[in-house]
């Protein structure tokens, strides 16, 4: 029998054979239903036939970077071939005007898949040949919630040795929580089957990068007044520069945490803290700096359980110290207590740039206009030439 890593992995086994689980996943360990679950290799010729009118093609994305402990959020949408479209009850249908073979009449609708009759006919539910079709490969019945029965499409995801399951149409979002993926760049793979009339028929596969961090992902924007090419990183001296700091934080985990961000502007003014995501700077030099910011958050977290050591004995002295308990010690370097009882951890974001500081024309003023007389000769030639002499 085959497993889900034989069926996900498509050939790539990781070296890595241990995981820590992902809320809410399963070890890919687990037995797959091939009868209802048909599996294909890249090559089988079944592929060009699995879809009418064409071959479907799967987008997976994502949000990452993902600060580890945040969740990180993937999307994948099926695109069909031309023509092709998804009505509102699930079905896949031809657009109008649009394809080779219209329908005769306007109200006649050209069905590619016409999943609603199937269930209107068999109940699907209760259909005795179908009855067992309402579960994913690993045995699991779908979940029964408004509308599941238009769901036409099963996304099995497959990421560190484990794999969730869902039904859909012809897109899917899913988020997974990061706190036990290991730091680094991972990849995402997705396989969709489509509903069939004795079994599921396998459509499309994508695959995805994401990366999980330990640093905050940070954007910073600049902005001068009069600058009109920020992007080359020189400005213009005696001339505020507004900064403005974006944290990629999509699933809001900091939301309730306290933030605060380090400035050192490199041009001898000193350390600068502040809770603002937006400050500004005017550089009084010219020369070349380089920008450092820092962005910490203090992020409260449950505390852990702290194992409760045995008494000491009346006779012993007592003198200060750490623990001698493992468990407790590693916990006091990633989590501190709150003055209100809680805990936190901290987390940290860099940015770092070069920057020119040059002295500029901040404005320009007509002090002086004069009336030429021109000939008719001279009044065709539309070319004109202005001296600009600037003092100061």
């Amino acid at each position: 029998s085959l497993g889900f890593q034989d069926v996900l992995s498509h050939g790539r086994t990781s070296p890595v054979t241990s995981y820590k689980k992902i809320q809410g996943w399963s070890s890919d360990q687990n037995e797959w239903n091939e009868k209802l679950y048909p599996v294909w290799e890249d090559r089988d010729p079944r592929w060009k036939d699995c879809w009418k009118g064409g071959r479907v093609t799967a987008k997976l994305d994502s949000d990452s970077p993902a600060l580890v402990g945040s969740n990180v959020t993937f999307v994948v949408t099926l695109q069909f071939p031309k023509c092709q479209t998804e009505d509102n009850d699930g079905n896949i249908i031809y657009k109008r005007n649009c394809s080779q073979d219209p329908p005769a009449s306007q109200d006649q609708q050209l069905y590619v898949y016409n999943w609603t009759e199937w269930i209107d006919n068999c109940g699907w539910e209760n259909c005795t040949t179908n009855h067992s079709h309402n579960m994913f490969p690993d045995g699991r019945p779908f979940p029964h919630y408004p509308g599941w029965r238009r769901r036409n499409f099963v996304y099995v995801f497959h990421t560190f040795g484990q794999y969730y399951e869902t039904t859909g149409r012809s897109s899917a979002t899913f988020s997974a929580n990061t706190a036990n993926i290991t730091l680094g760049t991972h990849t995402m793979v997705v396989t969709i089957y489509r509903r069939g009339h004795s079994a599921y028929v396998p459509i499309a596969r994508a695959r995805a990068t994401y990366i999980v961090t330990d640093k905050i992902p940070i954007f910073v924007t600049m902005f001068q007044k009069h600058d009109r090419n920020i992007s080359d990183s020189i400005f213009i001296k005696d001339s505020p520069i507004t900064f403005d700091v974006k944290i990629h934080d999509p699933s809001y985990y900091l939301n309730n945490s306290a933030i605060s961000y380090k400035w050192n502007f490199g041009d001898g003014s000193g350390l600068f803290v502040v809770s603002s995501s937006t400050t500004s700077h005017t550089f009084t030099l010219q020369g070349n700096f380089t920008l450092n910011l820092t962005v910490q958050a203090i992020i409260p977290v449950p505390c852990r359980p702290v194992t409760p050591t045995a008494p000491l004995p009346t006779s012993a002295a007592v003198t200060s110290g750490a623990s001698s308990n493992s468990d407790f010690s590693t916990a006091v370097e990633s989590m501190e207590d709150n003055p209100d009882g809680g805990c936190h951890i901290y987390r940290n974001g860099y940015y770092r740039t070069d920057m020119s500081v040059v002295e500029g024309i901040l404005e320009v003023n007509i002090i002086q206009m004069m009336n030429i007389q021109m000939t008719e000769s001279q009044a065709e030639n539309s070319l004109v030439d202005f001296v600009v002499t600037c003092q100061g």
